[in-house]
């Protein structure tokens, strides 16, 4: 591999990696706007495994604005990034996968709106399809297999709720 080619491999690396942390901060924001423009205009989202849906991209969205205003308090941590770039028509480097674990712990509002200790721990994994576009890399999939969850008062359940 040429040190152009190398230095080429390390952008996408970055702008993918940017790209997933844009995915976690829009949703621990609720910025649904910024949500949809992450994905391509095909993009859809698979939170079956979480108890959730699965559609297109703006339709999830509008779900998951919905389900988690219940816990306006979020931090949505993905680590363990594994990408993977692919081939496209025979480009290199068009269509990246990324797998990453994560930990999402949530908390309702408190009284006088203070926030209290998380009240929903959650665990998992996501799988992205990503490709390159002419605005730069967006996501063609996002599927969620959440595989643990939990309430920190003892009553944690195992799977999707």
């Amino acid at each position: 591999m040429t040190q152009r080619a190398e230095l080429a491999t390390v952008m996408d690396r970055l702008a993918v990696d940017g790209l997933i942390t844009d995915y976690a901060v829009a949703v621990d924001d609720g910025d649904w706007e910024a949500y949809r423009e992450l994905f391509t205009p095909d993009g859809r989202a698979d939170y079956r495994s979480a108890g959730g849906i699965e559609g297109e991209a703006r339709k999830v969205a509008v779900w998951l604005a919905e389900s988690l205003r219940e816990f306006p308090v979020r931090q949505h941590l993905i680590v363990n990034r594994r990408v993977r770039f692919d081939v496209l028509e025979r480009d290199t480097g068009d269509t990246a996968r990324v797998q990453a674990d994560y930990v999402a712990p949530m908390g309702l509002t408190a009284p006088e709106g203070a926030s209290g200790p998380p009240d929903l721990f959650c665990g998992g994994r996501y799988s992205f399809g990503l490709l390159r576009t002419h605005d730069g890399w967006r996501l063609r999939e996002v599927v969620v297999r959440e595989m643990w969850r939990r309430s920190p008062k003892g009553t944690g359940t195992t799977g999707a709720g």
